[in-house]
């Protein structure tokens, strides 16, 4: 399947100073032709040291800050943009029971006009569980309710009336062997992972193993990572990634300025 290259962008309204200055960038995201903009699914904004592996670092302090919920920002989204898919980067399923996310999911597609992107994940952010009264658990059984709320919100997405605008592309994230991969292969429309090349492409390869064992065609999958620079989106680009996302926080009053960088490597290429 050939695929055009989309530039996502993912919005954070951790440490805005207002709703207004995070609903601001969305406009202006949306105004300079993004093709998708993200919010993300978190109480409180994660203090990250780094990225290592793609797995995040955290700061032994997790201050808290201004921060405002995805879900619900969504609905405005819907509303205000026009042009952009919007979705979270991505939905922890376990703050809300499987079968009312899928609702909520439909809902949010309709009042965009079709235009939600469904990212899931595990979960792992303690601080977000503890301080919400949530059970964080452990690893294993935090995907044990992922691949349960996989198969919910797809039996009950096919069962609400209305059903979404257009099958309903489900992002999820990840690089684990034994539980993110196979999820992706029998679940996603779409695979964020960030890794460096030669491992990304070792990744891909057994994504594909995996779908065909689940009947599925692994280019079905659209891949997705991070912007880095123009040099390494075109080695990702040749290696079969063709959603680049970046994106903006208040700590740099959402500044526009790599975004125009990213949308200037896409329209030029």
């Amino acid at each position: 399947m050939t695929r055009p290259v989309r530039v996502a962008v993912q919005i954070q309204p951790g440490g805005t100073p207002d709703y207004r200055t995070w609903r601001d960038a969305v406009l202006a995201a949306d105004d300079l032709g993004v093709d998708v903009i993200f919010g993300y699914d978190h109480f409180h904004r994660p203090a990250m040291e780094a990225l290592v592996d793609g797995k995040p670092v955290l700061f032994d302090e997790q201050p808290d800050v201004a921060n405002f919920e995805g879900w619900t920002a969504l609905a405005s989204w819907g509303e205000i943009t026009s042009h952009a898919e919007i979705g979270l980067l991505v939905t922890g399923v376990g703050y809300r029971n499987a079968d009312l996310l899928a609702d909520m999911a439909r809902t949010v597609d309709h009042i965009s006009g079709g235009r939600l992107i469904l990212g899931l994940g595990a979960g792992w952010y303690e601080k977000d569980y503890t301080t919400y009264g949530y059970d964080f658990g452990t690893f294993g059984s935090r995907f044990d309710l992922f691949d349960e709320s996989l198969i919910r919100i797809e039996n009950r997405l096919a069962a609400l009336i209305p059903p979404p605008v257009r099958k309903l592309p489900i992002l999820i994230g990840g690089t684990g062997p034994k539980r993110s991969l196979p999820a992706i292969a029998r679940h996603a429309d779409i695979w964020h992972a960030f890794q460096d090349l030669d491992a990304f492409r070792r990744l891909s390869d057994r994504v594909d193993e995996l779908a065909a064992s689940f009947g599925r065609n692994g280019a079905d999958i659209e891949r997705s990572t991070l912007w880095e620079n123009e040099g390494s989106a075109d080695a990702f680009r040749a290696a079969g990634v063709t959603l680049f996302q970046t994106e903006l926080t208040a700590d740099d009053g959402y500044d526009l300025t790599s975004l125009k960088e990213v949308l200037a490597w896409r329209d030029n290429g």
